[in-house]
């Protein structure tokens, strides 16, 4: 059968959406019986009504998840035992592929064609990544000398709260799932109430490939009642927070008001690209459209101040307006479309008022409509501006879609300075053929990842994070292991 619109349209009409909290190994609505609707962007319509957890069902999932870590039933495994469960799980997404992806493009408007490619095969893949890794990290020895033995041992927390935002609902589930529950914790996950379908599915799948009830909770509900109920909840260890500069403080501050449990942020972003005139300029714009469209812009990372030396300019925002006019907003569920709705229409209509202050303050090179499919506004068009001042809100705040400031330069210490005016510290990009300028430059730059021609640049193998206001710790690669761990030494004398 071909895979068109027509078959992912009928395939999404037909599925069964979990619409309850998961805890202690089951669906159960919420004690108070409340629910709230999640809806499709690019159609408008309720999907399912949502139970909406509160207080209470927050603690009853952390309740469900001391008991399971203080059993041994998943904390007192070995790492080797912990790993099969993980990799069965991670086969279990891909086995059930086409309707993760659905999931995830039904809630938040993503093209059927990146939750096929990129988003499900991603989460896979890390999961496994971590599965793998965990029987491979071996504890300590202290040099002490004499008659002592001093061992360094890597001991789970205990529960570890994980909140993570709409964007990429299923994806960085896993980024902090995988690591927190490969080292022996139970996880009490809130799913963004945007977004709450994949990982409720999620969930049901880990209790398939193994994990023991009260080890994976899933509370669905609000970020202002149940976000907060976790942030404050006294029996979390540990939380982990993807999400905006603004509620990432708020969690700073629960911590402070309820145990000083650990908070690992991961923020906004404002991630400059650097051109030079010695880069590959076809690259380089490809690469920026890239960088700043994919996934209609909403990527904490995405690269949406474009730093171009002003001997290029004119020829690099010509082929930025070219490339930016060939994406058409589409049907999310059509495999051809590269670009879909906003997340919501709520967060459309915010894009819209940074496109209309850029208006006022910058000259638009393309695009800056918002546009309307059928009964949804949540459609925003690819939209570019020039000549822009540095004070501008449009470069100063993160928009958090399909929105590119381009600013010039006129050498590599006015390019430094624009790049890092700015209070977060995701990711940049520089490019140029110049090994000297690119090292140089990447030196001097305050991101958590600087990416030398290419944008974005991404592994599991490689750690994730940022400097200043967009957050600290770090998701991927064996370092994401330390934020939910932590070192206890046994000390022997003999």
């Amino acid at each position: 059968m071909t895979k068109n619109t027509e078959f992912y349209t009928k395939r999404a009409a037909e599925l069964s959406l979990r619409n309850d909290c998961w805890v202690d190994g089951r669906f159960v609505p919420a004690l108070s019986g409340q629910r709230f609707e999640t809806i499709n962007p690019a159609t408008g319509a309720v999907l399912t009504q949502v139970a909406r957890g509160d207080t209470g069902d927050i603690d009853r999932a952390v309740v469900s998840g001391r008991a399971a870590f203080g059993s041994g039933v998943w904390s007192g495994l070995t790492p080797a035992e912990r790993k099969t469960v993980l990799l069965r799980w991670a086969q279990l997404v891909r086995d059930n592929l086409e309707e993760l992806a659905l999931l995830d493009t039904l809630d938040v408007g993503k093209p059927i064609s990146d939750t096929l490619t990129i988003d499900v095969p991603g989460a896979a893949a890390i999961l496994q990544w971590h599965a793998e890794a965990i029987d491979k990290l071996y504890d300590e020895i202290a040099p002490t000398g004499g008659r002592d033995l001093a061992m360094v041992r890597r001991v789970p927390l205990g529960v570890v709260g994980v909140v993570v935002p709409w964007n990429f609902p299923l994806d960085l589930a896993i980024w902090k799932i995988a690591p927190a529950l490969a080292v022996g914790n139970s996880v009490v996950l809130k799913p963004a109430e945007q977004s709450p379908l994949s990982a409720l599915r999620l969930a049901e799948l880990g209790s398939e490939a193994g994990l023991p009830a009260g080890v994976l909770n899933v509370v669905t509900g609000l970020g202002h009642e149940a976000g907060r109920a976790l942030g404050l909840h006294p029996d979390v260890d540990c939380l982990a927070f993807t999400g905006s500069t603004e509620i990432g403080k708020l969690f700073q501050g629960y911590a402070g008001e309820s145990n000083m449990k650990q908070v690992w942020l991961e923020t906004g972003g404002k991630s400059p690209c650097l051109v030079f005139p010695d880069a590959d300029l076809e690259a380089a714009a490809d690469k920026a459209v890239w960088g700043i469209f994919f996934n209609q812009g909403q990527v904490c990372s995405a690269n949406s101040r474009l730093l171009v030396h002003e001997t290029i300019a004119q020829d690099m925002i010509g082929r930025l307006k070219a490339r930016a006019e060939a994406l058409v907003p589409g049907n999310p569920l059509d495999p051809s479309t590269r670009l879909g709705p906003m997340a919501t229409v709520e967060h459309a209509d915010r894009v819209a008022g940074f496109i209309e202050a850029g208006r006022q303050s910058g000259r638009l090179v393309t695009g800056g409509g918002q546009l309307t499919h059928g009964a949804s506004r949540a459609y925003i068009q690819p939209t570019v501006f020039a000549d822009v001042a540095s004070d501008a809100t449009i470069v100063r705040e993160e928009i958090f879609g399909p929105v590119l400031v381009v600013q010039t330069f006129r050498d590599e210490d006015e390019a430094v300075a624009l790049a890092n005016d700015t209070p977060y510290g995701l990711a940049a990009s520089v490019w140029t053929r110049d090994i000297t300028r690119a090292l140089t430059v990447s030196d001097r730059l305050n991101a958590g990842t600087v990416s030398i021609n290419t944008v974005d640049a991404l592994s599991p193998m490689t750690p994730f994070g940022g400097m200043k206001q967009s957050g600290f710790g770090r998701d991927l690669s064996l370092h994401s292991f330390d934020k939910y761990s932590a070192l206890k030494t046994v000390w022997i004398k003999y």
